[in-house]
């Protein structure tokens, strides 16, 4: 089983002069104590596919319809070992990205949520901005692309941090992080950040309060909060409880409705709540592919009535709040 290492000096360094410097020894602090959840007995394998990756002349990274892409010329050598190392990663869940001439395909088609969201959102432009729970990265790259000045995303998977970073491979964009912490790991309350994006974590939580309490500290006065999650298409202050799994998701503990997630919201502290879009989850927008060949949403409704989960729930349905701290 094999370590990850985190280089303090190099972190530190990439802070200096930005909003967080103040906060860099304190978050390279919070990395270094994670302990056994710096370990993975994969960890070897997914660093070494990043380390294989073809060198570019000329690399850079943009937005092409909603595909996060490196430009660069890859010759057809590169190509292979480009394909190679990038299954090595697998599964790759959020994006799309596109490595040259490369697709990943992957499993939810993560621009359509950024779509429904970016209309509505403060301008981005220079803001210092948070992503807790960010996955391999996907919206990162959308929020820098807007215009943010310094992106810093959190989780704890070691292998979404590898798939960052064989995009950062090539971007090496100084103003765009991610730090495999969980937020109860943040500091706080540091009172840093102009938008904070919290997506697909809420219905992972025992108890949402002490979630929603953090994201409004990690706020600076005034910012926004964005917050995604799983809903109960019910009316009213009503909540589904949640026994065993949901839609095969284990750790999935109450789903709310609109009205009592909005409550819990402004039970936080939080002001000027409001709910953008509440819609079910397609099969067209999370679903098995060549680059995630696992059960996905397909697998997790009732063949006999796709209104319903295999366990007898309602079938996935997704909700997007704003909110001011």
């Amino acid at each position: 089983m094999s370590t990850l290492q985190f280089d303090t000096a190099q972190w530190m360094q990439t802070l200096e002069g930005t909003e967080l410097e103040m906060w860099a020894e304190a978050l390279a602090q919070s990395v270094l104590t994670q302990g056994h959840a710096l370990k993975h007995g994969h960890l070897a394998n997914w660093e070494q596919a990043v380390s294989r990756l073809p060198s570019v002349t000329e690399a850079n990274w943009s937005v092409q319809h909603g595909v996060v892409s490196v430009q660069g010329h890859f010759n057809s050598a590169d190509q292979a070992v480009l394909h190679t190392a990038l299954a090595d990663l697998m599964p790759w869940r959020k994006g799309p990205f596109s490595f040259g001439p490369l697709l990943i395909d992957t499993e939810w088609r993560s621009d359509w949520k950024w779509d429904r969201i970016a209309p509505h959102l403060q301008p981005l432009t220079n803001r210092v901005v948070l992503d807790v729970g960010c996955g391999n990265g996907y919206h990162l790259w959308r929020i820098r692309h807007a215009g943010a000045a310094l992106v810093l995303g959190i989780d704890p998977s070691l292998l979404y941090l590898q798939q960052f970073n064989a995009l950062q491979h090539y971007a090496r964009d100084a103003a765009v992080h991610l730090l495999p912490l969980p937020m109860e790991a943040l500091p706080s309350p540091m009172h840093s950040f102009d938008t904070v994006f919290s997506m697909g974590v809420l219905y992972h939580r025992r108890d949402p309060q002490p979630h929603l309490q953090a994201l409004r500290q990690a706020l600076k006065p005034g910012g926004e909060l964005v917050l995604e999650t799983l809903i109960y298409p019910a009316p009213g202050d009503v909540s589904l409880a949640i026994s065993d799994r949901y839609a095969n998701m284990r750790n999935v503990y109450e789903l709310p409705s609109i009205t009592r997630l909005e409550n819990w919201v402004n039970q936080a502290g939080f002001q000027q709540v409001q709910t953008l879009s509440s819609a079910p989850t397609s099969r067209l927008e999370q679903r098995s592919t060549a680059w995630m060949t696992t059960h996905s949403l397909d697998k997790a409704l009732d063949p006999a009535d796709e209104t319903k989960t295999v366990e007898g729930y309602p079938r996935p349905h997704r909700a997007v709040l704003l909110a001011s701290a």
